[in-house]
């Protein structure tokens, strides 16, 4: 039976400033996947085996960004499901810190990115090459059912009454949140500063905070958990979503397919449910 794991890592990259009390991360570790060659005993298993594109079957592993948790969970299923013998482990977390340990020689198979920037400090380190974009995410701002702090606007978020939650500034959703601060012209103080997309997210869902930045996917992941208040379009700020595959990954030809499917309309589809737009 195939086994479909699931490894969420969250990495804390640089001290948090003026974080709330219980807030914390932990360690970062990559799942190490084992080789599983596919053998076939007749010719009609080997006939059905290519027909399915099981050749060179095995486990990879897969970092990716925190932000594409959920589609990318589903998007393991439907791989495994269309290519039998394979497994899929992730590792998610800020592409910072997942693009610091691909290059300090962890185990990875795939980098999925939620921006260029990490994904090219991979590159630059000849850990992989030709990477494409498969996904644009935009932000948005994220707050309690409620809204206890009544925010109706990003520019809100600069009133000093109001408790807001960031990503770290080196992390893409920190980074693509200050572009976003710079368009609407306005200066946030967050009181916590959070590892990942998801993070973030989490502080607002238990109430810590008034409101979050985050990614137009998370709040629609959240449901009813959080509101989300659009940000405008002449103040907003999206980032891309690179891929490629990691030098040297064990089972190459498998990390490739799942790259492959990733673009695929079958991937697509389950991105595009998740509200990733195009690039």
């Amino acid at each position: 039976m195939r086994r479909f794991t699931v490894v969420t890592s969250i990495i804390t990259a640089g001290a948090a400033a003026g974080t709330l009390a219980g807030c914390g991360s932990s360690s970062p570790s990559a799942s190490s996947a084992t080789s599983k060659a596919a053998s076939t005993g007749t010719k009609a298993a080997s006939a059905a085996a290519s027909a399915t594109g099981t050749a060179g079957a095995g486990s990879i592993t897969v970092f990716a960004a925190a932000s594409l948790q959920g589609s990318f969970t589903q998007i393991g299923k439907q791989f495994e499901a269309a290519h039998p013998g394979d497994t899929v482990t992730f590792s998610f977390g800020p592409s910072s810190g997942l693009a610091t340990q691909i290059t300090s020689g962890a185990p990875a198979s795939v980098f999925a990115s939620a921006a260029p920037a990490n994904m090219d400090q991979v590159v630059k380190a000849g850990d992989a090459s030709s990477p494409s974009d498969f996904a644009k995410n935009k932000m948005e701002v994220a707050v309690p059912p409620g809204n206890p702090a009544k925010v109706s606007s990003v520019d809100n978020l600069s009133k000093p009454s109001v408790k807001v939650a960031l990503c770290q500034p080196q992390v893409p959703c920190g980074t693509t949140a200050a572009k976003v601060f710079r368009n609407a012209g306005i200066a946030v103080k967050p009181v916590t500063l959070q590892a990942d997309v998801k993070s973030v997210l989490t502080q607002v869902e238990l109430g810590n905070v008034d409101a979050g930045m985050v990614y137009v996917t998370d709040v629609k992941a959240a449901g009813s958990k959080v509101k989300g208040i659009a940000i405008p379009s002449s103040d907003n700020a999206s980032t891309l979503y690179p891929i490629a595959t990691i030098k040297n990954a064990k089972n190459m030809s498998v990390a490739r397919e799942f790259v492959d499917y990733v673009m695929s309309p079958a991937g697509q589809k389950v991105l595009a449910a998740a509200g990733f737009e195009k690039p």
